[in-house]
């Protein structure tokens, strides 16, 4: 009897390490899913039921292994929302890492520079990121808005043109926020000092570069442009701008003509001095450094060359010679198109 206690002991001894070592394999090593795996996890699931989730989608070997982990680290309370995308092997302690850190899939928004505010809201109702309604609303929401510390009336020019990486599922609020904090970030207190300096307020800043962005493509252009807007404004001469009439045009149909020239409108910088009264599309940042480090130019005109770039003048004689110049060219264009 003694014997086959002994022996039974000594087998146990053996035999549990192996067991032990089942165990672990079966529940904590790590698995590769078959596929990629989508888990989305809405607000309140209980933990038994993510376990769950994550065992019937062949993320990790065992439920048992995910709540047994998350008990032990006190983690059940900490798993955060969202969906999560499931590809490589992973062990359940990096999975459940992965869902208390809140490492969800992002989807990405990219904004050009000089889109307008309505360009940006149809992108992101076109996404299926947010309803223009709520985003329309919001963007004309004085107190929500003054919340941002913006002392303006829309976010016209106030979402910063970027490619934005997010969780699918945040709200309007959250996306508006976003780019707005985005445009304050790239403010830098250099940038801030030299528009002190200049004697602009933040949005008299964010207007002119957004005027800057629409008329040229060119970065190397825009300090250029920008001190013909700032020998203008210094000299009380209308900007006389192009895009701000277009944008104070309803339903523009691509057309200027000379009677838009002559309509009255608070953005028709050719009858009124000044700048308009706020942003018309929303500026880079290449346009919001041009606007308070413009180039040291004595030009007060410029016209498109036909080629993307401009043509600059000190005087309205050389203007004159400058646009009859252009004219020319496109009418030799027209010929031999039609040729």
């Amino acid at each position: 009897m003694r014997k086959f206690i002994i022996w039974f002991g000594v087998s146990a001894l053996l035999i549990l390490p192996v067991i032990a070592f089942i165990f672990y394999s079966r529940l904590f090593s790590p698995l590769a899913p078959e596929r990629s795996v989508q888990l989305q996890i809405v607000p309140g699931t209980a933990l038994n039921r993510i376990a769950a989730d994550l065992e019937e989608k062949g993320v990790v070997r065992s439920a048992l292994a995910i709540r047994l982990l998350a008990r032990w680290n006190k983690l059940g309370d900490r798993i955060q929302a969202g969906c999560y995308r499931f590809n490589d092997s992973a062990a359940p302690e990096e999975i459940l890492d992965r869902l208390v850190q809140g490492d969800v899939e992002k989807v990405s928004l990219t904004i050009p520079e000089g889109f307008t505010l309505q360009q940006i809201i149809d992108r992101i109702d076109e996404r299926g990121f947010g309803q223009r309604e709520k985003l329309l609303a919001l963007a004309a929401d004085v107190n929500f808005i003054h919340s941002l510390q913006i002392d303006a009336k829309s976010l016209e020019g106030y979402l910063f043109p970027e490619t934005y990486l997010f969780a699918p599922g945040i709200d309007e609020k959250a996306i508006l926020t976003m780019m707005v904090r985005q445009l304050q970030n790239n403010l830098t207190p250099d940038l801030r000092k030299r528009a002190k300096l200049s004697g602009m307020t933040l949005h008299q800043w964010v207007t002119l570069a957004s005027i800057i962005e629409k008329e040229t493509g060119i970065v190397e252009e825009m300090p250029i442009i920008s001190s013909v807007f700032h020998n203008r404004l210094k000299r009380h001469i209308p900007l006389q701008t192009d895009p701000t009439v277009i944008y104070g045009i309803k339903n523009f149909d691509g057309n200027l003509t000379r009677k838009h020239l002559r309509t009255p409108s608070p953005y028709n910088t050719y009858l009124n001095r000044g700048l308009p009264p706020g942003p018309i599309a929303s500026p880079g940042l290449a346009a919001l450094k041009a606007a308070v480090n413009p180039a040291e130019t004595k030009y007060l005109y410029f016209v498109a060359t036909g080629d993307g770039g401009h043509k600059f003048s000190r005087t309205l004689k050389e203007h004159n010679a400058a646009v009859r110049e252009y004219l020319a060219q496109r009418r030799q264009k027209r010929k031999k198109s039609k040729n």
